[in-house]
């Protein structure tokens, strides 16, 4: 992805913060969930989303052990090293040791101050720094297509 559309893609997601936890939302300053804050950047930076999303409960496909999240990123976006980090990559997350990845959040910075956002459960969309017991959670990154 070119730089000044990874600068976008960063830009847009901060545009998000504050906006409000919403299981299943993509709303700017109404509510959104983590893949609804990736959605909603999506649409602002891309265009339409590449296809609509079905409902899915807040334990996503873990009674089944399914990696829906990593499969869709895969679909959708370009996989990338875990060492290879830029600002706007998605990062997929698993929450627990041996779980199936269930959380994104997008990288804003890189380096000692890394960063990412996200919107987290409990709280709102928010921008938190990239640290270690985040970094180890890290199931998967991958660049936008464009």
């Amino acid at each position: 992805m070119v730089a000044a559309v990874q600068a976008e893609v960063v830009a847009e997601a901060r545009r998000w913060i504050g906006t409000p936890y919403v299981h299943q939302a993509s709303c700017l300053g109404a509510g959104a969930d983590c893949l609804g804050l990736l959605r909603g950047v999506w649409r602002a930076v891309l265009g339409g989303e590449p296809c609509p999303v079905p409902p899915y409960t807040p334990d996503w496909a873990e009674p089944g052990r399914h990696e829906v999240l990593l499969e869709a990123a895969r679909r959708w976006l370009v996989e990338k090293p875990l060492a290879e980090a830029a600002a706007g990559d998605v990062l997929v997350f698993r929450m627990r040791a041996g779980s199936i990845a269930k959380h994104l959040g997008i990288q804003a910075r890189v380096g000692a101050g890394a960063s990412f956002v996200h919107a987290y459960t409990g709280h709102s969309v928010i921008e938190s720094p990239l640290s270690a017991p985040w970094a180890r959670r890290v199931a998967g990154r991958f660049a936008w297509r464009g």
